[in-house]
Formats: structure tokens, C-alpha cells, sequence
């Protein structure tokens, strides 16, 4: 609960309008305070993701689940870095799946690829959480389709991933 009242304070200092609503601007700029920069594009995503009244914004209760799912990813995260600031690409295969995400190797490394800045083999936590929030869109738009929950529609779950990688969803 304590969390909750922490999490409402933040939010409610982001909403300076006091609309009860943060836009992504005002969502990529928070983030950005805590050493998480990302574009707006991903942060737009990460709206779309959690906006469940599809208004293009985000209210409190949308941030709670935004925020559930950002504290599992740094979490992960935080228990295979050691310390370090980055993954190898084994680790975020190993994340990827305590995560629920499971990719063949052509879509795993095809992802890795679109998000991994240095082109090193090294994935840090701002692009490992952009590459989680891609990959849970992907999922997301690929169950809308998957009506009869076999993880197949023309094209199964790894080939939709590797194509939407390839094009940002």
C-alpha cells in the first residue's frame, strides 16, 4: 500500500495540469529523471500497451499496471546483471523467458538486433525494457488475432515477432 501512496505522489507531480491524465511526453520526461531514456515512440507504446480507456493517455490506475510490469522487468533484469549494467545475449534469453517470453532463435536474435544500440552483444536496461515492452505488444497484437489460442495465425508466434521486429511495431 505504501507503494501505492509513493507511486500516486510521482504521478500526481507529473500531471501538473492536473487532468489525471499524463501524456507520453510528460511520461518519457519522469522516466527520463530516473536514468530511463527512451524515445518517444517506445514510451508511446508502453501507453498503448496499459491504455485501457484508449483515450492515448494515461491515468493512475493504467500507471499502476505500467509500473507492475516495468518493476518485473527491472527485476529480472537486476538478478542477471550482476552489477554490471548490461546482459549478454544468453542473459536475455534466460530474462526473456522468466518473463513468460518464449523465442526461437531466428526471432530472438532478430530482436536483439533491432534493440541493441551498441551492436555489441550487450543489452542495458533501457534497451532491454524497450525490447520487453516490443515484445509484449507483439504478443498482445498477435493474441487478437490468435482466436482460437493455438499460437498460430497465418503465421506463428516467432515469425510474427522476427517481421514485426524488422518493422517496429
Amino acid at each position: 500500500m505504501e507503494n501505492a501512496v509513493v507511486l500516486r505522489e510521482w504521478f500526481d507531480r507529473v500531471d501538473a495540469g492536473r487532468t489525471g491524465n499524463i501524456t507520453a511526453a510528460q511520461l518519457q520526461g519522469a522516466l527520463a529523471v530516473g536514468n530511463l531514456n527512451f524515445p518517444i515512440s517506445v514510451v508511446q507504446q508502453m501507453i498503448r500497451m496499459y491504455d485501457f480507456d484508449r483515450n492515448g493517455t494515461m491515468n493512475f490506475e493504467e500507471f499502476l499496471a505500467l509500473n507492475k510490469f516495468l518493476q518485473k522487468v527491472q527485476n529480472v533484469f537486476s538478478t542477471l546483471d550482476r552489477g554490471r549494467g548490461f546482459l549478454s545475449l544468453e542473459e536475455v534469453y534466460q530474462a526473456l523467458i522468466k518473463l513468460g517470453f518464449s523465442l526461437d532463435s531466428p526471432a530472438f536474435y532478430t530482436v536483439c538486433e533491432s534493440f541493441d544500440k551498441s551492436k555489441k552483444g550487450m543489452i542495458q536496461l533501457d534497451e532491454f525494457i524497450s525490447l520487453c515492452i516490443f515484445v509484449q505488444s507483439a504478443r498482445n497484437l498477435f493474441n487478437s488475432f490468435d482466436t482460437s489460442k493455438q499460437g498460430r495465425v497465418t503465421l506463428d508466434f516467432n515469425q510474427f515477432v522476427y517481421c514485426t521486429a524488422n518493422c517496429r511495431i
